[in-house]
């Protein structure tokens, strides 16, 4: 039986940034497109994001979602 061979590569970490790169910058799968909204959903739209970006976050719980939509003044 044959040995497959292993090849000694260097693992990189890409969540690590370089000397070079900005810190605060985020990779996008999708870019944003809010020119379809309307202009109170761009605005919750661009809370969410800013939202995200300040605390690193990826996805959102109801909760932070919910509180955004009260902190611009919806209420039930």
């Amino acid at each position: 039986m044959a040995q497959a061979e292993v090849s000694a590569a260097t693992f990189v970490d890409r969540r690590l940034h370089s000397e070079g790169e900005s810190s605060k910058s985020e990779r996008r799968q999708f870019g944003n497109s809010y020119s379809e909204l309307s202009t109170p959903a761009r605005e919750l739209a661009e809370k969410i994001d800013e939202y995200k970006l300040h605390h690193h976050r990826r996805f959102i719980t109801y909760e932070e979602l919910y509180n955004m939509i009260e902190s611009l003044g919806y209420h039930r």
